[in-house]
């Protein structure tokens, strides 16, 4: 079955919720979203705690009450959402095939918004060794487990080690006492605050080296120590490998559209334009992951380039991003390339646009009051220094400043970090 509407979204999270909602009262035609689960929300609809904001009357909001309010505001404003539907692949510019409880179908849009979000590497992308046993989780299968089927001790595990020490670490620890598992220990490679965890003990500086068991995780060895070398085991029957994010980003790939080598999600502008005509990429698929207001204020930002659009504004030219080889031919593309050096991890958006915009910043380790340069084509062009710390837990938001002397349709930003 062939269908037509005039923007497509893919991926009911945060983001692309908000993105339909606010382009679906705006009346950009015929908005509809496409969810691969069962039920709309992403990764919130199992996050339960608050942290979400509050309601109209004031009460803290969790994760699925956030969720579902989502859910409502893109109904609401007109939008259509369909679950339990996956977009396969590409069949043509603005054209994706689709898998549908009724079977398949052929949709094209005037614009697509990809909001696919990001995930939890699991632990064979971590290339932790050791046998395969049952008990190995990510924070989002735990959650699921827990929240929505109501898993208790017998189905989980009665001991629990915790591997990472971000947020989301955190999210798991409470996840398993909320069950009435004893969390054994949390293990992070960076410093953590051991306040967060309570009284569960925090091994910082330290990596799982190998999980014990066959038939059942027994246990996971850890080295650490300053030469990396002392190792001991941890006596446990289940292990939650929490945070290590990528971008869930292979219809992005699919469609040909270059990723931005730190963020390994697809490189857009600041009004979230990729490469493809048409195409644009909020939230989370930018990177992993930042919280879900961020991605949700994304999508409702993306909604002004959208409709310009449709009105006929014609796509940006320019460069090819950072990261493409000379010759590899990528279509047209939205402006010169904005990459990071020596401590970052990564910047974003990946391409200048033609109007400057904020620039988010995450770095490979801790930095005090750093030193930020902004460079074109080799040329120094700015130098800013932070009052605070960069951690590599949490990104930091530079205001437009950061682009001045930037000449938006010129050659390769490069920015880079030095305490």
């Amino acid at each position: 079955m062939n269908r037509t509407v005039d923007v497509l979204v893919v991926g009911a999270g945060p983001a692309g919720l908000a993105a339909a909602a606010r382009l679906a009262a705006a009346g950009a035609g015929r908005v509809e979203v496409l969810e691969r689960e069962q039920a709309a929300g992403g990764v919130p609809r199992h996050c339960a705690r608050p942290g979400f904001g509050a309601d109209t009357r004031g009460r803290p909001l969790d994760g699925p009450g956030y969720a579902r309010r989502s859910v409502r505001a893109a109904l609401r404003a007109g939008a259509t959402v369909r679950t339990g539907v996956s977009a396969t692949g590409w069949a043509g510019p603005l054209t994706l095939d689709v898998t549908a409880p009724t079977g398949l179908e052929r949709v094209r849009a005037r614009a697509v918004v990809l909001a696919t979000g990001a995930r939890e590497r699991p632990r064979s992308a971590r290339l932790v060794p050791g046998s395969r046993p049952a008990g190995v989780l990510t924070t989002g299968e735990l959650q699921r487990l827990v929240h929505r089927f109501g898993a208790r001790p017998e189905r989980i595990g009665r001991r629990a080690v915790v591997v990472g020490g971000d947020p989301v670490a955190r999210g798991a620890v409470r996840t398993l006492r909320a069950a009435g598992v004893e969390v054994v220990a949390v293990v992070c490679e960076h410093p953590a605050r051991r306040a967060a965890f309570g009284a569960v003990p925090v091994l910082t500086g330290a990596v799982a080296s190998e999980l014990l068991g066959r038939g059942r995780l027994t246990g996971v060895t850890v080295r650490g120590g300053a030469d990396g070398a002392t190792r001991h085991t941890l006596r446990c029957d289940t292990v939650v490998f929490t945070g290590d994010w990528i971008p869930d980003h292979e219809l992005a790939r699919a469609c040909g559209l270059p990723l931005a080598p730190g963020t390994r999600g697809p490189a857009t502008d600041g009004a979230f334009r990729t490469t493809a005509p048409g195409v644009f990429a909020v939230g989370n698929l930018l990177r992993g992951v930042e919280p879900a207001a961020v991605a949700a204020a994304e999508g409702r930002a993306v909604a002004a380039a959208v409709i310009d659009l449709l009105e006929g504004e014609p796509w940006p030219t320019g460069a090819v991003p950072v990261g493409v080889p000379t010759g590899v031919s990528t279509g047209a593309s939205t402006g010169g390339p904005v990459g990071s050096v020596g401590p970052l991890r990564w910047v974003t958006p990946g391409l200048l646009g033609p109007v400057a915009t904020p620039l988010l910043v995450r770095p490979e380790r801790r930095l005090v009051r750093p030193v930020l340069t902004v460079a074109q084509d080799g040329v120094p062009l700015r130098r800013m220094r932070l009052s605070g710390s960069l951690v590599p837990r949490r990104s930091v938001r530079l205001p437009v400043r950061w682009a001045d002397g930037v000449d938006l349709g010129g050659g390769p930003v490069v920015v880079c970090a030095e305490e």
